[in-house]
């Protein structure tokens, strides 16, 4: 099985995260960000990643860092997970509606680290969830994780919907492309040999 388990320590957050490629889609979360523990168990549910993950952060602050930080430690436990990348399909893509929400998502697992965010969320607070912080989950896990995100809103005017249909996007995106390919199993997914 493909897990790994982060703990990342700073002077704003303690976050441990356990996460399992090839799992069920189980998951035990506590963030302490209510809406972001919705958001974090629908990524578990549509990866089919099972994921324990907590968080203590200085919340009395704001919620910043311990989304960012949540986005790294993730990031770092798929790296981690994923391991030598051998016999991965390495892309993945979903075209996911959510009510009038339609979101694009499109993932390489590449080594490279770039995002490419295009969310327009018509409101800046979802309950107490400032909604500028998904991008930054986003750009914490891109980064750590090694991967290339495109996420692409194409309609949608509810914020929750959006928000939550780019995190079950980009689940099921990145559960296609880290998925073992029989046809390839012993082989690594590039000309250069190496991801």
């Amino acid at each position: 099985m493909r897990t790994a388990e982060i703990s990342r320590v700073t002077n704003e957050t303690d976050i441990f995260a356990r996460l399992n490629l090839d799992g069920s889609g189980k998951g035990d979360i506590n963030s302490g960000v209510g809406f972001f523990d919705h958001m974090l168990t629908a990524f578990s549910r549509h990866g089919r990643f099972d994921l324990a993950f907590t968080c203590k952060g200085d919340t009395f602050v704001d919620d910043h860092h311990s989304i960012e930080d949540a986005g790294i430690a993730l990031g770092q436990a798929f790296k981690a997970a994923i391991g030598d990348k051998k016999g991965i399909r390495r892309y993945g893509s979903v075209l996911l509606p959510m009510d009038e929400a339609l979101v694009l998502c499109a993932i390489d697992i590449s080594g490279r680290a770039h995002l490419s965010y295009d969310l327009s969320i018509p409101v800046q607070k979802v309950g107490s969830f400032d909604t500028q912080l998904v991008k930054e989950f986003f750009l914490g896990f891109v980064r750590s994780a090694e991967i290339t995100l495109h996420i692409k809103q194409l309609a949608g005017e509810n914020g929750h919907h959006i928000i939550e249909a780019a995190f079950k996007a980009f689940a099921r995106s990145l559960a296609q492309a880290a998925a073992i390919d029989p046809a390839y199993a012993d082989e690594i997914p590039s000309t250069k040999g190496a991801l």
